[in-house]
């Protein structure tokens, strides 16, 4: 069954990944972003204005939805006492309300989908405390607690579940890994001695998506490389 799916946020790093991935699949897939050019590989992908901290989504409301994903988000690595309060609401911005905004404006289309779930992204700092990630981990602690407040009220039509990443080889993490020994220090910091594939991201989230994860609602998956969960001696 060919599924529609909207992706905001997939002009890049996992969000590009997962329209590859789904787009491979033959699944209808509206990109929902601010750069559509960055698309124009992709046909049969369709495209609509999205900015997350516009006031409104600017595009119609779809007929009909079997999947929502959203991918934009922040890496603000501060000392807590450099961020300023302007910190903390632009990463709130980005991470819970632009997310909200655009899901409050699909949720008559998923409500009308075929076994429709909601895919949001978290971070592992939310439940392994990280320096410098004050304002990120409150954000996406937000993320955390939206993802289950609304995997209770949604159900069981509709189906909320989320992913907490550790860094990940994208553009959003660039500065982080912009030379050989920034990316073996990322990498050793986890029990699996490396970073993040995108690629690894975008085929959870599909699971996440389809229907071999009809049975899944409420959950967080944290996909860290062991870094929440174990210590390396």
């Amino acid at each position: 069954m060919i599924k529609h799916i909207l992706i905001a946020g997939g002009t890049s790093g996992i969000g590009l990944e997962l329209v590859k991935h789904l787009a491979s699949s033959g699944d209808q897939i509206t990109v929902a972003c601010r750069n559509p050019e960055k698309l124009s590989e992709f046909p049969g992908v369709e495209t609509v204005h999205f900015e997350a901290t516009d006031p409104a989504p600017g595009f119609s409301e779809p007929d009909s939805l079997d999947g929502f994903v959203y991918c934009p988000g922040t890496i603000n690595l501060k000392p807590f006492p450099r961020l300023t309060e302007e910190d903390f609401l632009k990463d709130f911005e980005i991470n819970v309300l632009g997310m909200t905004r655009i899901l409050r404006h699909i949720l008559p289309a998923l409500k009308k989908g075929s076994d429709p779930a909601i895919v949001l992204f978290s971070t592992v700092a939310v439940q392994t405390g990280l320096p410098f990630h004050s304002s990120i981990s409150a954000s996406k602690g937000a993320v955390e607690g939206l993802i289950r407040a609304l995997a209770a009220e949604f159900a069981p039509k509709i189906r909320v579940n989320g992913i907490a990443p550790s860094l990940t080889d994208s553009p959003l993490a660039a500065q982080l890994l912009n030379g050989e020994e920034k990316r073996e220090a990322s990498a050793n910091r986890h029990p699996l001695k490396r970073i993040g594939d995108p690629v690894h991201f975008a085929k959870l989230a599909a699971f996440l998506l389809g229907e071999e994860s009809s049975f899944t609602t409420g959950q967080i998956y944290k996909m860290d490389g062991g870094l929440s969960a174990i210590k390396s001696l």
